[in-house]
């Protein structure tokens, strides 16, 4: 869906007068992302609230069908995605000992995990972990689970895939603190695979370690929460402040602990939570202008893809052979700042 045409739908879906309109409108462009990949497209909302109701008349679906939406659409991309990593790794489906999911924009059981035991092959004995509900840095705390299960078993293999469904969350009622997600938020999985340290086959980056800050006064900063009518997303203007005010001095000396600097830091594969989070933590940091280039480019093609996304990032930068060490960093409900170092 291109920027054009989600604007289209969102006005008549939710704006009442012109002014709302325009409002509407300088969001998504300012939202930079030109273009993104959605399972329910939402024009079919008209399905569900009828195509005379007035704009912004209904929460729309309740829960329950954006649920089983979920259950439809998150199981064939998850599958898809993680089928291409195994091709990628090398590694057939049956050599996996260890599948780790992680979504934080819907729940079936038994789900995505066990549909990808039926069509990848995954043997009965797969042992298996959902990382659930932890927003925007999901796929680092997968990382950082897969590292442990990979050191506690040298002869494991673990699949990691995220997968998420923004969209089935759209937001019908005029509700400018909660609008942004409409603006911002799209569909999408990706995956990889990740094996001890101490084999040398096919590795590609050795994951060194991983790290954790929750950012003071920050509880409300990012919400996330269930309602009657999707999952209710409120991102307060404050977070850019927040990160750009606090994200250098734990990261620094995060990155000292690891015997590296701010500057020795050759790949930044940050989430793009939006255009004014990726400046934050430019200013953050002291970075150059081109050092999130690609964080930019993912979140104009895509959109923010929650979870997956920095997955998205770091394909980009395996593609184009960018230089290590590589940073992936990530913010999520809390305020929470998750970080993986890849060397």
């Amino acid at each position: 869906m291109s920027l054009d045409e989600a604007v289209a739908v969102s006005t008549d879906l939710i704006c009442r007068t012109e002014r709302e309109t325009r409002l509407l409108r300088t969001m998504y462009r300012k939202a930079g992302v030109q273009n993104r990949h959605i399972c329910v497209p939402h024009h079919t909302a008209y399905d569900w609230i009828g195509r005379d109701a007035p704009p912004s008349s209904t929460p729309g679906p309740t829960t329950q069908v954006r649920m089983a939406l979920y259950a439809q659409h998150a199981r064939p991309l998850a599958t898809a995605a993680s089928a291409r990593a195994l091709k990628d790794a090398g590694i057939a489906a049956d050599e996996i000992t260890h599948l780790i999911t992680v979504s934080c924009t819907g729940f079936d059981a038994p789900g995505v995990d066990i549909h990808l035991f039926d069509e990848l092959g995954l043997r009965s004995t797969t042992q298996r972990l959902h990382i659930g509900f932890m927003g925007c840095h999901g796929a680092i705390n997968g990382l950082r689970a897969a590292r442990g299960l990979a050191a506690a078993d040298p002869k494991a293999r673990i699949l990691l895939c995220a997968v998420e469904l923004c969209s089935l969350h759209f937001k019908f009622q005029w509700d400018p603190e909660r609008m942004l997600g409409n603006a911002l938020f799209a569909d999408g999985a990706a995956a990889l695979v990740v094996a001890s340290s101490n084999d040398d086959d096919g590795a590609i980056y050795r994951l060194r370690d991983t790290g954790s800050c929750l950012l003071p006064d920050s509880r409300e900063a990012i919400t996330w929460y269930i309602g009657d009518s999707g999952f209710d997303m409120s991102l307060s203007n404050r977070v850019p402040g927040l990160i750009a005010e606090q994200l250098r001095p734990w990261l620094a000396a995060w990155l000292d602990s690891q015997g590296h600097s701010i500057e020795s830091i050759k790949s930044w594969a940050v989430h793009p939570g939006g255009p004014k989070i990726l400046d934050a933590v430019e200013e953050a940091l002291g970075l150059g202008s081109e050092s999130l280039s690609v964080s930019r480019a993912i979140l104009s093609e895509y959109g923010n893809m929650s979870s997956p996304t920095v997955l998205f990032v770091l394909e980009r930068f395996l593609r184009e052979n960018a230089l290590g060490p590589c940073v992936m960093l990530g913010f999520g409900p809390g305020l929470m700042a998750e970080v993986a170092l890849l060397e």
